[in-house]
Formats: C-alpha cells, sequence, structure tokens
C-alpha cells in the first residue's frame, strides 16, 4: 500500500508553517501535520478563506493548536511583516512549507514590487521567507524547509538574464521555471546549510497531478501547450488523485525519517502522476549548481534579504 498518513511520526510540540494553507495541497498538508499533533500556522493573503479554513482544520482536530496569519508572497512587505509577528513570538520552528503559488495567468502581470506574478508568488517571496524566518528555523536542530515544486519544473531552465519573463512571457514556461527555481533553491539551501552549520535539512516535493484548485482552473496558457490543455483536461482530471492524497509526498517530504536534505520526493506510481510517495526523480537541470549560486545571489539582491 505504501506511505500514508498512519505512517507520520508523532510531531507533538512541533511548530509547522504552510504557506498556502487555506485550501489544496496547503491545507491537506496542515490537516495531516495537525492530526500528527503539530502546532500549525495555516499562512494565506485572504482572511476569510483563513478564517474558514481554520474553522475547518479545528473542527476536524480540536486538540492540536492551529492559527491563521495573512501573508501574501506577492507582497515583500507582507512576508517581511508575517516574519517580524513569527520572530517576536520567539518561538523555533520546526518546519516550513513553502508551497503557495499561482499557476500560469494568460497575461504577464507585475506585482506592487514590480516582480512578475508568478516568479514573485511562487519562488521569491518564498525565498525571502526562508531568509527572513532562518533564525527561527536554526533555533530547532533538523528543521526542515520543503519547498513545493511541480513536474513541469522539468520543462523549462533557468534564464539568470530574464528571470522576470521580459522577452518572452510564455505563462506554462514561466510557472514551470519558478517550480525549477524552487528545487534548485532547495538544494542550494541544503548545500550552505551544510557549510555553514545551520542545522537545517532542506528537500523539494511534488504532488504529481494532483486535482486542486490550481490545475483545475488553469493553465491559461497560450500556444501549443495551453491548446493541448484545454484539450486534454476533461479527461485528466477525473484521473488525478484528490488533494489529501497528492499532499502525501509534501507530508513524507515533511515528516518521515526518509526523507533527506537535498532530496526530491513525489508519487512513486506512472509517470511520478500519483502514487505512492517515495524519491522523485531530480530534473537534471536542478543539478546546475553555478546556476543555483548565481539564482540565490541575484533572489537576495531582488528580495533585498540576506541569509546571515
Amino acid at each position: 500500500m505504501g506511505w500514508t498518513t498512519v505512517n507520520i511520526p508523532s510531531q507533538s510540540g512541533r511548530l509547522a508553517v504552510v504557506t498556502g494553507a487555506t485550501g489544496g495541497l496547503g491545507y491537506e498538508t496542515a490537516l495531516a501535520l495537525a492530526a500528527a499533533g503539530a502546532e500549525v500556522v495555516l499562512a494565506g493573503r485572504n482572511d476569510i478563506k483563513g478564517a474558514n479554513a481554520l474553522a475547518r482544520l479545528r473542527a476536524t482536530h480540536p486538540g492540536p493548536t492551529a492559527r491563521f496569519e495573512r501573508l501574501d508572497l506577492a507582497s515583500l512587505v507582507s512576508v517581511a511583516a508575517f516574519a517580524q509577528t513569527m520572530l517576536a513570538a520567539g518561538r523555533g520552528i520546526d518546519l516550513l512549507v513553502n508551497n503557495a503559488g499561482v499557476m500560469a495567468p494568460p497575461e504577464r502581470q507585475l506585482t506592487v514590487d514590480g516582480f512578475e506574478l508568478q516568479f514573485a508568488t511562487n519562488y521569491l517571496g518564498h525565498f525571502a521567507l526562508t531568509a527572513r524566518l532562518l533564525p527561527l528555523l536554526r533555533r530547532v536542530p533538523g528543521a526542515r524547509v520543503v519547498n513545493v515544486s511541480s513536474l513541469a519544473a522539468s520543462l523549462d531552465s533557468i534564464d539568470l538574464t530574464d528571470l522576470q519573463s521580459q522577452r518572452s512571457y510564455v505563462p506554462f514556461q514561466t510557472y514551470g521555471m519558478t517550480k525549477l527555481a524552487l528545487v534548485m533553491s532547495a538544494l542550494e539551501l541544503q548545500r550552505r546549510s551544510e557549510a555553514a552549520g545551520w542545522g537545517i535539512d532542506a528537500m523539494a516535493a511534488h504532488p504529481g497531478y494532483a486535482r486542486t484548485d490550481i490545475i483545475g482552473n488553469g493553465p491559461a496558457s497560450r500556444g501549443l501547450r495551453g491548446a493541448l490543455w484545454r484539450i486534454a483536461k476533461p479527461f485528466l482530471l477525473p484521473l488525478s488523485p484528490a488533494a489529501g492524497l497528492a499532499a502525501l509526498p509534501i507530508v513524507f517530504a515533511a515528516t518521515s525519517p526518509d526523507a533527506q536534505g537535498g532530496g526530491f520526493y513525489g508519487p512513486t506510481g506512472w509517470h511520478e502522476l500519483k502514487g505512492p510517495p517515495g524519491t522523485a526523480k531530480m530534473p537534471a537541470q536542478a543539478l546546475d549548481s553555478s546556476v543555483a549560486a548565481g539564482l540565490w545571489e541575484t533572489s537576495e539582491r531582488l528580495a533585498g534579504v540576506r541569509f546571515a
């Protein structure tokens, strides 16, 4: 049968922060962690959705402590404010799940900071968040950072000269680039943690082909990929696993003793579309450490943060 939620080790006494936790994979991840006894911070940008998600979680698991905190990954000011709230509380963070994201809006959009929306929300905001929460992660030996990627990460590469898709915006291509960036930054964080003795285990996970709102509503891509998606979506969606099952690779990466820093995890079924969680095929592009270092340095400059 493979690894399921019954295999989650006790999370009692541990603090987990899950971004994009008001629905979909983020909510299911938070729910599984709470069921295992963790104290969970549900981070999201919509207060109403946050209140509803918190009510649902508490109704299902009234014992563990959970709370909602507002976080908009598309705003570096919001990221800084969220981090300051956590820093002021002073509690060490055992687990950070960088999950929130947007998929392939049809037109190129800019955030309040002037960044392309997918790059900012999916990747740069999480990079800044991780940097700002680093002091709290370092307080817990073996703290984990899990970047939630996608099968789309294997479809594209990182162009350090056009991270904002200014020369050419192809919605799903940009999405894939941001998901590859999440894998590369997880591997680079692991390298830097080992070199500096931070004691943090960083890894990435992907859900396979998950039946969530981000899939059901997108990608709104132009060109061949968009046309193929529109044709295939009515046939593929019924075959995809629901969010609860699709979240298992994320929960596996977050909690399993078999998940290791620098690893990549996902479904182990056909083409990694679904199935029990385990080791996933690492995108070849993610192993380019020189590009990863360049991406890291550029990201620090763009986000105005430093991993001290």
